[in-house]
Order: C-alpha cells, then structure tokens, then sequence
C-alpha cells in the first residue's frame, strides 16, 4: 500500500477516479487564538497492489505537539476497507477524501495529521498554527 498523495486543502472531489484538489495548505493563521477553522478537506491518493488484498483498517487523527488527539471524543477515525484487485491487475489507484468542519485549535505551534494503516503510521502531516497581528490600514505588509 502506497499513499500517492495526502494533502489539507480547502476543497477536494473525486471525478471518476480523478482526485481534484484546491487551494493546499501547511499553515493556518489567525488574529485570535484559540481559532476554529470552518471547512476543509483531507485529500488521500492510495496505491494498491495484489499484495495488499485483504481487510485493512485506516487511522486519521489529528495530534498537537505533545501527542494528543485534537478532538479526543471523534478521534482518531478508524474506518475498515476491503482491498480486491480483479485478476491479471498490476495495481489499483484510489482515492479518498475526508470533510473536516469546525476543527478547533486551542493554541499555536505544530500539529500532525497523522495517517496510519493495521496499527502502522504510514505517513504525517504536518500543520503549522500562527497568531498574526492585524496590519493598520494603508500599510504594506511584508
């Protein structure tokens, strides 16, 4: 199992096995803090091989830099997927997109999108919190 692509971005579709994404990110900035970001989307491109037939569990969670799941009471998500590839097939591509709707973040610093498979992480994400100051008007900002 190979993840091709895993992403934050403002807005992702699947159109027919084609992964649109728009408008990635790494790093939230916000005037106040704690801050709620109101929509985006996990975006994920998987690649399977016949090696990877069989029942899997995913695991998404989202972590703060000591370890601990963002939203304790919802994470981390655990969906179960069943892996076929048809006979003669060398690989199978697919694609799978998660909404997330009023992530809070408390505080500053780096959290981690982390992105795991049968208890293993497979990958990390890393999202980067920033409190900007508001600019006075008329004044360029650097």
């Amino acid at each position: 199992m190979d993840i091709q692509i895993a992403t934050l971005c403002d807005f992702a579709a699947d159109y027919n096995g084609k992964l649109v994404i728009s408008g990635t990110f790494d790093t939230l900035a916000a005037r106040q803090l704690p801050v709620v970001h109101p929509s985006c989307s996990l975006a994920l491109r998987f690649c399977f091989t016949p090696e990877d037939s069989g029942r899997h569990k995913l695991s998404i969670n989202i972590i703060n830099e000591d370890g601990e799941a963002l939203d304790p009471k919802n994470m981390p998500i655990e969906p179960e997927f069943e892996v076929q590839l048809p006979p003669g097939v060398p690989f199978l591509t697919r694609n799978v997109i998660l909404n997330l709707q009023g992530l809070q973040f408390p505080k500053g610093g780096i959290y981690s999108v982390d992105l795991g498979c049968d208890g293993e992480l497979l990958m990390r994400l890393p999202l980067r919190i920033v409190q900007v100051q508001a600019q006075p008007q008329g004044e360029p900002v650097a």
